[in-house]
């Protein structure tokens, strides 16, 4: 293993390189955990209010029912997201370890198809995540209460 500081600087490098798309799965997951926050809560104020007979319109309980399994279908969305999300976060990570070891000698037998596998699974796991994100937000957009009945 060469313990030079030229060497040692070179590995740090080559293994963060990856941690800076890290970021971006932290920040995604931070705003998806956000609007699943809002859609539940909205699901919990649907529901509170059906529930302590608020609602005696039956066209305006039917609206509400609607409006809330529809939270709950963005809920579920949400939730699929954040579970793509956090595993391209783990296939990422585990990039940075093996390059990481791989370029400071530590594992000799690693082999590079190992880093390849993990960083284009992380990569198709941070787009399977975009794209339920951007289902959620069409599908949010088009269940808005556009027509709400008074």
């Amino acid at each position: 293993m060469d313990a030079s500081i030229d060497a040692i600087t070179n590995n740090i490098q080559l293994a963060l390189a990856p941690v800076f798309l890290l970021t971006a799965v932290a920040t995604l997951i931070n705003a998806i955990s956000g609007r699943l926050a809002r859609s539940v809560d909205r699901m919990r104020a649907i529901r509170h209010a059906i529930d302590r007979g608020e609602v005696t319109d039956p066209v305006l309980l039917a609206h509400m029912n609607k409006e809330a399994e529809e939270a709950k279908a963005r809920g579920r969305l949400c939730t699929a997201a954040i579970f793509f999300d956090v595993l391209s976060g783990v296939f990422i990570s585990l990039t940075v370890l093996e390059l990481f070891f791989f370029q400071a000698g530590a594992v000799r037998s690693l082999q590079t198809t190992y880093v390849i596998w993990t960083f284009v699974l992380g990569l198709v796991f941070f787009m399977t995540s975009l794209s339920i994100v951007l289902t959620e937000v069409v599908y949010a957009y088009r269940s808005a209460g556009w027509n709400n009945p008074k």
